[in-house]
């Protein structure tokens, strides 16, 4: 198994083959022979009701659940073939309660993992350092204080800089924002993107919420009844959702909610020439439900729709938003 010693490395491939877990005692499979490839690098997202099977998936791939048959191969190694121990201390693990020592401070909450693997002392006060920069914490004002002295929302972010901590190609992130309220979530949303994007690490994301998933996700994969569902890029799935399920699921048929999930890029003309000198502008990144607000409110026939520098990449207009609002056909399995 592969173990990265630098910033900004790729993750981990993972290849999950027909796995399945049943608990003792009950008569459906709480994971049934479930495939899955993911490249690495990639940011899944597993959506899906409460007991559809998500959280026992993710926890299969670092050992804390031994699955019942089938197999998980990361960087070519067979997992079973690893001591669990030695296995997780090279894959970060996020859940929703943090798990932080309480009797720790937070430099040595962020500590546990590299000094498990022997980092020498510099090394790890470096990279504790340079992750709670990463993680909106400066260490000068975070690094002493205790788990009890922070917000919820600091408290993750030591979650998030702990499992960092030691460079793993891979990282579980198990509805990590989910007792956060609304703006906290959506900011700690955004660090997770630039962190996703600097360090590249392969994550697997386990949530219920669509936005969080249409937010976050390169490819969404939609469980229930511990299968799979569909598997796709957040598009894929709001437009064409494989069944009824999907479809309330995302509720792709209300134009409103397909509007609150689709980014702008998704919708804009492409420019063709000079671009338009144009008073309004919406990053590609913001959803259409705010560029459609943007237009009502302005009253211009057109608002510019920019890329990741700034510059413009197309327009919106109510034609354009109107058009990618159409309801999916969505078939019936």
């Amino acid at each position: 198994m592969a173990t990265n010693q630098r910033s900004g490395t790729s993750g981990s491939s993972i290849s999950i083959h027909a796995l399945t877990k049943r608990y003792p005692g009950s008569s459906a499979a709480a994971v049934n022979a479930v495939n899955l490839d993911i490249a690495p690098g990639e940011l899944i997202v597993l959506l899906g009701p409460s007991g559809c099977g998500k959280t026992t998936l993710l926890k299969m791939i670092n050992r804390i659940y031994e699955p019942t048959s089938g197999s998980i191969v990361i960087d070519g190694v067979e997992v079973q073939s690893l001591k669990a121990s030695e296995l997780r201390r090279h894959i970060g693990y996020v859940i929703q309660q943090t798990g932080l020592f309480p009797h720790m401070r937070v430099a040595e909450n962020v500590a546990v993992v590299p000094k498990l693997l022997k980092w020498d002392r510099d090394r790890t006060r470096e990279r504790v350092s340079q992750l709670l920069e990463v993680t909106g914490l400066p260490p000068e004002i975070y690094a002493n204080r205790y788990p009890s002295q922070l917000s919820g929302g600091e408290q993750q972010r030591v979650g998030l800089a702990r499992a960092l901590a030691a460079e793993p190609p891979t990282m579980l992130m198990d509805e990590p924002f989910g007792a956060l309220d609304a703006i906290t979530r959506t900011r700690l949303q955004d660090e997770l993107k630039r962190i996703h994007k600097q360090f590249s690490q392969t994550i697997l994301f386990v949530t219920h919420d669509i936005e969080e998933a249409v937010r976050l996700a390169d490819r969404i994969v939609v469980m229930r009844e511990g299968r799979i569902v569909q598997v796709g890029s957040p598009l894929e799935i709001v437009r064409g959702p494989a069944d009824q399920f999907v479809s309330d699921l995302v509720g792709s048929q209300d134009v409103l909610r397909r509007l609150s999930l689709m980014p702008a890029r998704t919708a804009m003309e492409p420019l063709h020439g000079t671009p338009p000198d144009l008073a309004q502008s919406i990053s590609g990144e913001v959803f259409l439900r705010e560029a459609l607000s943007m237009l009502m409110e302005s009253g211009d026939p057109f608002i510019a729709v920019t890329g990741s520098d700034g510059t413009a990449i197309g327009t919106l207009s109510m034609t354009s938003i109107q058009r990618a609002a159409a309801p999916p056909d969505t078939p019936d399995r």
